[in-house]
């Protein structure tokens, strides 16, 4: 009889996972998550853009997405079998667009964390201006739901070119101001930090967004950084009332206040 109450209680945990899994918002949507640089500001190694490019796609899961629906982008790829990233160049990335929307009906999610120019993101040796991320946008995940999130300074140059009714944009900074945190010692450039801290907090992106947003102005009044990067936000009006309906998994944010409820107790 005790085994099979065992058995019984075993199977009732694997269908509840398994229904939880279904029933998640993002089961169906792919995200990209590049890193685009390996250097720190002053031209040293730094491992902060790899850090963050891998524990945002580990954050991507925990909010319901399916790791088969994540690909990963290094510069330096080959030093990463723990995650198993692709090469941080033009190709590679569309080509991951394609698949990924060729395979999944759901939204889009594209996040790069990298340096940044008032031209755009720095992509290995070249650099990701705005109109070539627009492209590739428009011919893979089209009119589904997107999301974008650029971590890098000057990133507020890519809002306008990508701003459509269907699109949100997240940017690390204002078209004309660097973002901080790119030293050879950190584990994170800073708005990369407020993303992965306040993600298990937030209820969805749009949630998020407002959070990194007032996470980066906080510390960069604490640290005394000026001129503030001000962070940038756009969502488009057709997706606007659509936000809400794409809610992170409880499991996650319910899973962060336990282990916090847990850091508290003597």
């Amino acid at each position: 009889m005790a085994r099979l109450l065992v058995l019984l209680t075993a199977l009732w945990v694997a269908m509840g996972a398994s229904a939880a899994q279904a029933a998640s918002a993002f089961t169906d949507w792919s995200a990209v998550v590049v890193a685009g640089d390996w250097h720190a500001h002053d031209g040293g190694p730094s491992e902060g853009f790899d850090n963050a490019r891998r524990d945002v796609s580990a954050a991507l899961v925990q909010a319901g997405f399916q790791p088969q629906n994540i690909r990963q982008f290094s510069v330096r790829p080959e030093r990463y079998k723990d995650t198993n990233p692709e090469k941080s160049d033009l190709r590679g990335i569309y080509g991951a667009l394609v698949d990924l929307s060729g395979r999944t009906q759901g939204g889009c999610v594209f996040y790069m964390t990298s340096h940044g120019a008032p031209q755009g993101a720095q992509l290995d040796q070249g650099l990701l201006r705005p109109g070539v991320l627009a492209d590739m946008l428009d011919r893979t995940c089209g009119k589904r739901p997107t999301v974008v999130v650029i971590s890098a300074c000057f990133s507020g140059v890519f809002v306008p070119v990508l701003a459509q009714s269907n699109r949100m944009v997240l940017t690390a900074a204002r078209p004309d101001r660097t973002s901080f945190g790119c030293g050879q010692d950190i584990k994170y450039p800073y708005f990369d930090d407020c993303f992965l801290s306040a993600m298990p907090d937030a209820r969805d992106f749009g949630g998020l967004a407002g959070a990194v947003r007032e996470c980066v102005r906080a510390r960069e009044v604490a640290e005394k950084l000026t001129p503030p990067s001000e962070p940038q936000i756009w969502v488009g009006p057709q997706l606007r009332p659509m936000l809400p309906l794409y809610a992170f998994d409880a499991a996650a944010r319910t899973t962060h206040a336990a282990g916090a409820a847990g850091l508290r107790q003597p």
